[in-house]
Parts: structure tokens; sequence; C-alpha cells
């Protein structure tokens, strides 16, 4: 996809942590797209990284034990049912992939909460008329203002929190869950926060 974007929280895990990717669908018979005989096919999943959100899909050994929603390590040392990895967009996301992919990143949110809490509470000006609160669906002008109003008072612990303190915002957790799919889907967005290549440059 097209674009960096140095204004992108930084949310690269520690050097040597592993990280991990979740399975959004599972083809035990190889992808439904191959059109290679049935015996050169070799098991395929599609999944999503838990750090910055990079699409994936996997080629595996024969009879992996996997299913959809289980973890799957990819770095620093891949999991040894993967034979081969590679980065993927969303439109080459199956069906199935595409309608597990909120239920997933809205996992990952969930087991990461204070990550994205910290959002609101960190982000900046991208330029003089834009800033990061902006880019979520939803916050405008006057959300933006009570959010940097409500901070300057003190962080805030938990999205629960940020509803009670934010008139106007009543899912925090929810516009991020759905500028996360945006930056997914659009590949010409000029900016990116959530979703990040390796590279470190927007997917």
């Amino acid at each position: 996809m097209e674009g960096t974007d140095s204004d992108s929280l930084d949310s690269s895990p520690d050097e040597g942590e592993e990280i991990y990717a979740v399975v959004l669908d599972y083809f035990p018979h190889g992808h439904p797209d191959d059109s290679r005989p049935q015996f050169e096919k070799s098991p395929v999943a599609q999944a999503i990284g838990e750090d910055r959100f990079r699409l994936f899909e996997f080629t595996l050994t024969e009879d992996p034990d996997l299913n959809i929603t289980d973890r799957i390590r990819i770095e620093p040392e891949q999991d040894e049912r993967i034979s081969r990895i590679r980065e993927i967009e969303y439109d080459d996301l199956s069906s199935s992939a595409t309608s597990e992919l909120e239920y997933a990143v809205e996992e990952l949110i969930d087991r990461n909460e204070r990550r994205f809490v910290d959002f609101y509470n960190d982000a900046q000006p991208i330029t003089l008329r834009l800033h990061q609160l902006n880019l979520l669906p939803g916050v405008g002008k006057k959300i933006r203002n009570t959010i940097l109003d409500e901070r300057k008072r003190g962080p805030f612990e938990s999205f629960e929190e940020i509803t009670e303190r934010v008139s106007g915002l009543h899912s925090p957790k929810e516009v991020i869950i759905d500028r996360i799919i945006e930056e997914l889907r659009e590949e010409d967005l000029k900016y990116k926060t959530f979703v990040r290549r390796e590279d470190g440059g927007s997917e």
C-alpha cells in the first residue's frame, strides 16, 4: 500500500519480543483460488498481526492442527507449523476472514486496552489543521477539544472513563475499531495511525 506516516504512534514491540498473529480463516486443503492439483497444495491460513494489524497469509505444514482465532507466532522465529509467510492486503482476504476481522480487532483491543486508551492520552497534531484524534470516525473539532481539555486534568484510565468524561463520545473503543478497519481497507489513506508495515511505514 502507498505512503508512510511519520506521525503514527509507535507501538513497536521491544527487540526480541515474540509477535503473534490471530488466525482469521483456515483452508486445510489449500486456498480455493489455487488452481493447482490437490496433491500439490498445502494448508493455508490468513491472519492479522497483534502488534501493527498487518495482514498475513501463511502456507502451513501438513496437518498443522490450527483453528480460527488461534494465535500463531510469527517473530522473531516463526511457528514451526509455518513453511512460508507473506503480507497481504485487505482485498486478498477471503469472505470469511473479512467477516472475522472486526471481531479479531476488538479482541486485540480488549486484550491491550491500556495501549488504546493511551492513544486518547497521547495523540498529537499531524498538521496545523489536523489532529490525530480527528482521524477517528465521528470525532470533530468539538469532541477533539473536549478530549484535549479533559486529559489536561488527568490521563484517561479506561474506555469507560473516556465515555464518562467526554460528552458526545459514547463508544471510544468502537471508533478505534472502525478506524483500524478503515486503515486496512483503504489503500490511499494519507494518514495511518494503527496499521503499520514491518519497515515502520503505513500499510
